[in-house]
């Protein structure tokens, strides 16, 4: 889905439509991608077109995502530069075998494989089992979605509040790298909204380091940290924004269930 800051048709909206998202002026970026404020201000008014590379020096300087520096690119009349590659397609035919190598490596643990949006792609037989309850009749698949709609989330996750808060943190940063998509401010508002039906209970002085999830299941209380691996070393738009998450037992307890449940 595109966002606004990649809606507009022109080159120079779309620059300063991103530049004011970084909260930049037309100085500040000047300076940092050392071009002089004149020409930046003939670039965003359309009276002068840039050049491939100061497309990209511009992007450089704006920290701007891979797909959406190839959506200034074709604002600017340039074919895109960063692939976006399907997961199923036969040129991903490794990263595919390495994935599933890492999930298979983590059963009996759970392993989730999500994209930039959160929406679950595949997953091993222990994440699937763990998930069951929240896609409900509609089969759901995005994560924030099933957290913040299932009626069962509260109950399947004691500490849902705490949950909510640490993904409204992660997702803001997220919105912010994005520069204002349209699905990230959907899903903030979702979690946003649900914080606000389960608020976390209030935080103790000091707070504790390290907050687990916390999920009641058949198998009794499962306590569990969450590591999430991305895969920067490529220049794939699609590729970059895969988060695989890996979920780790933090007490005997889960260390023992999840042992129960390997072959």
């Amino acid at each position: 889905m595109s966002s606004p800051i990649e809606a507009p048709s022109s080159f120079g909206d779309a620059l300063r439509a991103w530049r004011q998202q970084r909260g930049m002026s037309q100085l500040d970026l000047a300076l940092a991608a050392g071009a002089s404020p004149r020409h930046l201000s003939f670039l965003e008014t359309n009276r002068a077109k840039p050049s491939r590379d100061m497309v990209l020096t511009l992007a450089d300087a704006m920290v701007i995502p891979r797909a959406s520096r190839n959506a200034l690119l074709n604002a600017a009349g340039y074919a895109p530069l960063y692939p976006s590659t399907p997961l199923d397609a036969e040129s991903l035919g490794p990263l595919r075998a390495v994935l599933s190598e890492m999930m298979a490596r983590h059963a009996p643990n759970p392993a989730m494989l999500c994209d930039r949006y959160w929406t679950l792609h595949d997953a091993n037989e222990t994440a699937r089992a763990l998930l069951a309850p929240l896609h409900g009749p509609s089969g759901e698949m995005n994560m924030v979605r099933m957290l913040t709609q299932s009626a069962v989330a509260p109950e399947l996750i004691a500490n849902f509040g705490e949950v909510l808060e640490e993904m409204i943190g992660r997702i803001r940063l997220e919105a912010l790298e994005a520069g204002g998509d349209p699905e990230f401010a959907a899903l903030l508002k979702l979690l946003e909204d649900a914080a606000r039906r389960h608020p976390p209970p209030k935080p103790a002085q000091p707070r504790r380091p390290l907050v687990p999830l916390v999920l009641m299941t058949p198998a009794g209380e499962l306590r569990f940290l969450s590591a999430i691996t991305h895969f920067g070393t490529n220049e794939d738009a699609a590729v970059r924004d895969l988060r695989l998450e890996l979920l780790f037992p933090v007490d005997d307890a889960t260390r023992d269930a999840m042992r129960a449940l390997a072959p």
